[in-house]
């Protein structure tokens, strides 16, 4: 692909395979139902719905030469992805992610991501080989970032001046994750995506809702953050302009993986259109309740 991304994706790019009931499950149930392979990941979500807003994404990521790396970097380049800047290893697998849903929501996910962190800084070379940026040179646009990398590579990045000019947009892979946050958690130029989980977990206590989570964070020395808490009032959270709060219109849900992906992807879109602060909240929340639905397809 030739054209010049508008935002670089960097993180997880991997195989969901997600199996999902329509009923209530519990330990050890055994249900009929559907079993889905797509292309997922936290970059590769946000990336994909992205496209659907127009934009360009560019991924940064590990995906092994192996046959199933082959067939989802031609799935990347068929949804308008671009591909130029993966790094194609010919030693470590494509990785995955599986996952149970039912009608109470997520049951059980493991993600397989083994392959991005042994692949650590390799994957981050285009920033500074000249293809993206350069040392006295970064990149200086948009970079969604996920929590998937190792704690040391995200230390490495909220240290690097590689980084430096970037309007730096990160969210946790899973709670599991989200304490890895904590090295970009004062960075000047970042914005956090985390839910409420993950916002007790970065401020290391609970929050009776999404609005004290994000007051809670500013205190705590973070630039802005968007904490959602599902069907309930989400937030956003600028250091010097406040707190914002919205909540998103009911709707029957259907899935869940991927839905904070796609909240935060739709929010970056709707900024880079000249949305305000609180239109740009109303929209991202609208994109995720659509996705959750299954409006969107998959």
């Amino acid at each position: 692909m030739n054209a010049a991304p508008d935002i670089l994706c960097i993180g997880s790019v991997l195989w969901d395979i997600i199996g999902r009931s329509p009923v209530a499950m519990r330990l050890g149930s055994d249900v009929p139902g559907r079993i889905t392979r797509l292309p997922g990941g936290v970059a590769m979500n946000i990336a994909m719905t992205l496209a659907r807003f127009g934009m360009r994404p560019a991924l940064l990521s590990v995906v092994g030469r192996d046959p199933a790396g082959e067939e989802l970097t031609a799935a990347c380049a068929r949804l308008g992805l671009i591909t130029d800047h993966l790094y194609r290893s010919d030693d470590l697998p494509t990785d995955q992610y599986t996952a149970i849903e039912g009608a109470n929501g997520l049951i059980a996910a493991i993600a397989d991501a083994h392959s991005l962190e042994v692949a650590g800084d390799r994957i981050l070379r285009p920033l500074s080989d000249g293809s993206l940026g350069a040392p006295g040179a970064p990149w200086e646009g948009l970079i969604a970032l996920d929590g998937n990398l190792t704690t040391r590579l995200l230390a490495d990045i909220a240290a690097s001046p590689l980084f430096s000019m970037a309007d730096l947009r990160v969210a946790p892979a899973s709670p599991g994750k989200a304490d890895r946050l904590s090295v970009l958690m004062t960075h000047p130029r970042a914005t956090l995506y985390v839910n409420l989980e993950e916002a007790g977990i970065l401020a290391r206590r609970s929050f009776r809702d999404a609005s004290e989570a994000a007051h809670a964070l500013l205190e705590r020395g973070a630039a802005r953050v968007l904490v959602t808490n599902g069907g309930k009032e989400c937030a956003e959270g600028t250091r010097g302009g406040g707190v914002i709060a919205d909540s998103p219109p009911p709707v029957l849900v259907t899935r869940v993986t991927g839905a904070g992906d796609t909240f935060m992807a739709a929010h970056i879109a709707a900024e880079r259109q000249g949305a305000g602060r609180s239109a740009a909240l109303s929209l991202a929340l609208q994109a995720a309740a659509t996705y959750v639905s299954g409006e969107i397809g998959a």
